[in-house]
């Protein structure tokens, strides 16, 4: 199970209404009775406004994405006590996106809110604790911050409690009584990550009687947001033969989705299945590109095959892996 330290993101649009917001921009900027609303407000400096200006900037809805001026929104409406905008400001100067990566100051904002109870930056401030980039390092401030927001039943945090219970990291101690209490309250919201971490330790039999029915239902549940890990374990169980019949065919068809999605443990699965043909057609240079790919993401599983399979390769076959790796862009 991989723990990706990131800010959850949601379901990312369809291409079709991304073109669609994209064409409409000038019009949305000039027409838009509530962004205009929105803006005349935030100029007389209510401090929601200029939060709510910094979000449609961040995220491109009625303007033009601009990563800068939302910054600058974020900041106006920060120095106001607005917690949401705090939260917002800490989020982009721990990315470096719209403002120069300052993790300090990023500590310094997300504090600010944290001490508003505001759940999404006691979320983010506790994943700079676990990532270690949060001075001074006090990685047990995590849980404590994680607590909080989970008991305001913010899923991410109950997500990424539930895991640190299980690696025993962050503060935690390994407790898998307690990673299963707050990923199922996490699942309750019908979170994905907590689906998929509830999925593993049922068919690993941590915590819990090992139930490979039960990891499958929340596997699917997960998968059927697009999320990548349980799609990966789903092929997995399929590829094992775990609660299913052995269907390589059919593991290999979930790898692809999320190995098509940029997922590094799927595409180490993918190219595994390609280099021996089982369930897909074999395939050298197809398992060179995916086996290179994984390696990327630091999935060096199947490095073995991966050297016995360049050595048998032709540099024609190599340089057209190499090609395809180059020309690869993940799917959303």
């Amino acid at each position: 199970m991989r723990l990706l330290l990131r800010l959850p993101a949601c379901s990312l649009p369809r291409a079709l209404v991304a073109a669609l917001l994209i064409s409409s921009a000038v019009i949305a900027r000039s027409q838009s009775p509530d962004l205009d609303e929105l803006r005349t407000n935030a100029e007389s400096g209510n401090a929601e406004s200029l939060n709510a200006m910094g979000l449609a900037y961040k995220n491109g809805r009625g303007v033009e994405a601009n990563p800068e001026q939302a910054a600058s929104y974020f900041r106006k409406a920060a120095e106001k006590g607005n917690a949401a905008a705090q939260r917002n400001l800490g989020q982009l100067l721990a990315e470096g996106k719209g403002v120069k990566q300052d993790l300090n100051e990023a500590v310094r904002w997300l504090r600010q809110a944290t001490e508003r109870n505001y759940p999404s930056a006691q979320y983010q401030l506790a994943v700079l604790y676990v990532d270690g980039k949060a001075t001074p390092p006090a990685p047990e401030a995590a849980v404590k911050l994680l607590l909080q927001a989970a008991e305001n039943n913010y899923a991410e945090a109950q997500s990424l409690l539930a895991i640190l219970y299980i690696e025993g990291r962050g503060g935690a101690a390994t407790d898998y009584t307690e990673a299963i209490k707050w990923a199922k309250k996490a699942v309750d919201l019908n979170f994905a990550a907590a689906q998929s971490t509830l999925g593993w330790m049922y068919s690993n039999g941590k915590g819990v009687p090992q139930d490979f029915a039960a990891a499958l239902e929340l596997f699917r549940k997960a998968a059927s947001q697009n999320f990548a890990d349980a799609q990966n374990n789903l092929g997995k169980m399929y590829e094992d033969g775990h609660g299913v019949p052995q269907d390589f065919a059919e593991a290999g068809r979930w790898y692809r989705i999320a190995a098509e999605r940029g997922f590094g443990g799927a595409q180490n699965n993918l190219a595994l299945l390609t280099a021996f043909g089982k369930g897909v057609a074999k395939d050298p240079v197809e398992a060179a590109k995916w086996f290179a790919l994984a390696a990327q993401h630091g999935d060096n599983n199947g490095a073995n095959i991966r050297s016995v399979l360049l050595k048998e390769m032709t540099a024609q076959q190599i340089a057209m892996a190499e090609k395809l790796v180059k020309e690869f862009v993940p799917q959303n």
